[in-house]
């Protein structure tokens, strides 16, 4: 029973922290931007099914915590069809009901008669919270803690490896990949994880010369926080025997950080998922809500494995890598909702598209069927990531006689 409730506190509840701030963060750009514009709101809620609590404000809104704490929303009023893009018809009937009952004017107050920009600003805000928080917490650990950052050339070249062919030599100083700047094999290692296959020009300091060199880097399978093995690419270098510099950033600088941090995430994202639509990289590197939970109690128990035997230095190493971990995450979810998926936010910047170009909104049926094929594909993709994440667990590696 105590090793269960262990284990619940490391996988549980870092999971389920880290999931409630990001919903929140999302809704909330949401509900702000709404507000700004004068947006009429129903409720605010944080999880889904029936009610833990809820309060009333002044305005109208009821804030509301319910008991399924795996997502959230903002009701807006008068949003009462399924795929929250009402066509023509509903918009007139929707207008004359306000009318009735509220009185001439009113309907200015509900986001359907919104002009078209200030909707699309509302369904954006969300995904645009997210990449927020993300440069909120990056630029927390940049302020705080500063960055580990490990200079100097290559101590070894692995014979036979992609470096190897390309040319390395130990003694070289990789400065650049693709043109972009690295500011040590932290950076390297991380451009080329994503990139096994890909054939990148890397910028080579040899002595007084300056070398470009071109590396295609090999599929290497390696442990992964979220359980088995995943493929990375592998260049076949070793950095200097140097402990890494802790750089330390001012609050500005701690910002900038914190915004090249998150693009970096964003257009690494963007480029795996490229990959992964093309066929160029595994499907099964997609997760879902089980291989979350797996990484943020792996994260959690690895942090506190590291940290000194004491209570108060343990918690802080935990903190410090969920803090991490939830801007990565943070990111991953931005991203996620923009996908033109007509449930998620990419969906109704699709629909709000169209009706900008035709000058109407799209019919109801359209937008039904839409809605229709966004929840199928949305259910399938989510079915086949934690599908990947159950394969990647012991028992059912063992089952089903895998063994990465």
């Amino acid at each position: 029973m105590l090793a269960l409730l262990t284990n619940a506190a490391f996988y549980v509840i870092p999971f389920l922290v880290i999931i409630t701030l990001i919903v929140t963060i999302h809704e909330l750009g949401h509900f702000l931007t709404a507000r700004a514009f004068g947006v009429a709101v129903d409720r605010f809620s944080i999880g889904f099914g029936p009610t833990l609590a809820a309060i009333r404000d002044k305005w109208g809104v009821e804030w509301r915590i319910a008991w399924l704490p795996l997502g959230g929303y903002v009701r807006f009023s008068g949003d009462d069809n399924a795929a929250s893009v009402p066509d023509q018809e509903d918009l007139a009937a929707l207008r004359s009901r306000i009318i009735a009952s509220e009185g001439l004017g009113a309907e200015r107050r509900y986001f359907y008669f919104k002009p078209l920009w200030q909707r699309a600003l509302v369904v954006l805000a969300g995904p645009a919270a997210n990449f927020l928080l993300a440069i909120a917490l990056f630029a927390l650990l940049f302020g705080t803690l500063g960055d580990a950052v490990t200079q100097g050339p290559i101590s070894k070249v692995v014979p036979g490896s992609a470096a190897d062919r390309a040319g390395f030599r130990a003694g070289d100083t990789i400065t650049a990949a693709d043109g972009r700047r690295l500011r040590g094999f932290e950076d390297l290692h991380q451009y080329v994880a994503y990139r096994d296959g890909v054939a990148i020009n890397f910028t080579v300091r040899r002595g007084a010369e300056t070398l470009q060199l071109v590396a295609t880097p090999t599929r290497e399978r390696t442990d992964s926080i979220f359980g088995g093995k995943e493929s990375g690419g592998l260049l076949g270098v070793a950095p200097p025997h140097v402990m890494p510099t802790i750089v330390h950033y001012n609050p500005i600088e701690a910002i900038g950080m914190g915004v090249a941090r998150t693009w970096d995430t964003v257009s690494t994202t963007a480029f795996y998922l490229g990959r992964i639509a093309t066929g160029h990289a595994p499907a099964n590197q997609l997760h879902g809500f089980i291989g979350i939970v797996r990484a943020t109690g792996g994260v959690a128990k690895q942090a506190a494995a590291e940290a000194p035997p004491d209570l108060w230095l343990q918690s802080l190493e935990v903190a410090v890598s969920m803090v991490s971990l939830g801007a990565l995450l943070s990111v991953t979810v931005g991203i996620a909702n923009l996908l033109p998926i007509p449930v998620l936010d990419g969906g109704h910047l699709l629909f709000y598209a169209y009706e900008g170009v035709v000058r109407r909104p799209l019919s109801a049926n359209m937008q039904a069927a839409g809605y229709r094929v966004g929840l199928a594909l949305l259910v399938c993709m989510m079915l086949f990531a934690n599908w990947n994440d159950l394969l990647r667990q012991p028992l059912f590696r063992f089952l089903g006689g895998h063994s990465s």
